[in-house]
């Protein structure tokens, strides 16, 4: 009898482990990973800025630092390096970062009809090569399925011809290893990122728009890398991920898309980054006093840690709930809390106007193809990769009602289970990521070596 309550009571254990254990892991990993870091970084919104500063703070022109004076910056060094130092989202303001602004924004200067012709070559493309055919239907996870698309659809954009398969499985190998790690979900594996390092290398004399001045060839093409091969695939390839679970899970929201009304459908994006902005923090360096009133004040060098998703919840009626009723009747974006692409004044990102366009016309081509259903979790940084399945649109609609019951319920199942032990493997890499970073310090002895050259070439020329 004792023998058969403990066999239940372990059985009925590990039953409950997805409902419970991955939270209470995600809880250990945040509070490791702020011991690690130490006390540094001000909350805003938080005790000291309210949310209704938080654009005022965001766009201070003293809130312009990026990486130099603090250590959180290392982290994020280590996860995109190699190159990070001419990454244009790490660069001090000054005269390189406007330089290698301004390229970026040359690349990325496409006329809509070409852009969207360009986005539907590409999705046409993949969607053949990897999707399914005939009546039959297919598990994929978004992420994996939408990564693919950007490599080639960013790779045109910089060199003006198609992307070759070499050279696409290079990008997609690159970008998956740099979101990967940034999830804690793996540890980083160098030589996918310096396999297309050396690629990009012997390209530089081929592309579209002249690189940056004042870069050595080895940076440019880092320039390259973590520009377009890095932050542009894995931003957009999530963004796509989010945006076609949404409409896995909102019948509503994927007839809306169908329409052809543009104005409708740019609401559903709209909430989508609402709910499920692309950051979750971040951080800048104040290079002079922030004066708050009330004689308070943020000193110099301090880290302003701003977080996207509680800003976006902040001001809205049951916030948790999936409305683009909000941006379709209500005020308009720029009138509330949301700020998908940063703020004008401090660092916006530069395809604030090509991201929203190009992700329109491929999930209109993914849902023209396809019917999309979802029962795994949808969570801001969709670690699971978004599991998603995909249903030909001419599948004989009883042979469909069946496959989605038992291939829907499988997918439930799998993804609890796989929040088990993913939670666990986050926390395991993601605590030695963090303690490796701090390690290497790979930022702050970037710009300690800096001042050790200025400081040497000053005494030279004395």
């Amino acid at each position: 009898m004792v023998t058969a309550l403990v066999a239940a009571a372990t059985v009925a254990v590990v039953l409950s482990l997805p409902w419970w254990l991955p939270g209470r892991v995600v809880a250990l990993r945040g509070r490791l990973f702020a011991r690690i870091n130490g006390d540094e970084g001000i909350a805003v919104p938080g005790d000291l800025i309210g949310v209704e500063r938080f654009r005022e703070v965001y766009g201070h022109p003293a809130a312009g630092g990026r990486s130099k004076g603090a250590v959180l910056s290392d982290l994020f060094w280590y996860w995109l390096s190699p190159g990070a130092h001419v990454h244009q989202e790490h660069l001090e303001a000054g005269e390189r970062y406007d330089e290698v602004a301004r390229t970026t924004r040359r690349y990325l200067a496409v006329p809509r009809a070409e852009a969207e012709d360009l986005a539907h070559r590409c999705v046409t493309r993949v969607l053949r090569e990897q999707a399914p055919r005939g009546d039959s239907a297919r598990l994929v996870r978004l992420r994996d399925l939408m990564m693919p698309v950007w490599a080639e659809f960013y790779y045109e954009l910089v060199f003006g011809e198609p992307c070759p398969r070499a050279a696409r499985d290079l990008i997609v190998g690159n970008a998956d290893d740099v979101v990967t790690a940034l999830k804690c979900c793996g540890l980083r594996h160098m030589g996918r990122r310096h396999r297309l390092t050396r690629y990009l290398a012997g390209r530089l004399d081929d592309v579209r728009h002249p690189l940056p001045g004042g870069l050595s060839d080895e940076e440019r093409a880092y320039y390259l890398q973590g520009t377009f091969f890095n932050t542009a695939v894995v931003q957009m390839s999530e963004a796509m991920a989010h945006l076609l679970m949404v409409l896995a899970r909102h019948p509503d929201a994927a007839a809306v898309a169908l329409t052809g009304d543009d104005r409708a459908f740019d609401a559903v994006l709209q909430e989508t980054m609402r709910l499920y902005p692309l950051f979750g923090v971040a951080h800048r360096i104040t290079t002079g006093d922030i004066d708050l009133g009330d004689g308070t004040s943020i000193p110099e060098g301090s880290v302003l840690c701003f977080g996207y998703p509680e800003f976006h919840r902040t001001g809205f009626t049951d916030p948790g709930r999936f409305d683009p009723d909000r941006f379709r009747d209500g005020p308009a974006a720029k009138d509330v809390n949301h700020i998908p692409f940063g703020i004008a004044a401090n660092r916006p990102c530069p395809a604030w106007r090509l991201a929203p366009l190009t992700m329109r016309v491929a999930a209109r081509e993914v849902l023209r193809r396809y019917a999309l259903a979802s029962t795994a979790a949808h969570t801001r940084s969709m670690p699971n990769r978004g599991p998603c399945l995909l249903v030909p649109r001419h599948a004989r609609p009883t042979r469909r009602a069946r496959t989605h019951r038992a291939v829907l319920l499988f997918m439930w199942i799998r993804d609890r289970a796989e929040d088990v032990w993913r939670s666990l493997v986050q926390l395991v890499f993601g605590t030695y990521m963090v303690w490796d970073a701090r390690r290497q310090r790979l930022c702050e002895r970037h710009f300690a070596q800096l001042e050790t050259s200025h400081a040497s070439s000053r005494s030279g020329t004395r």
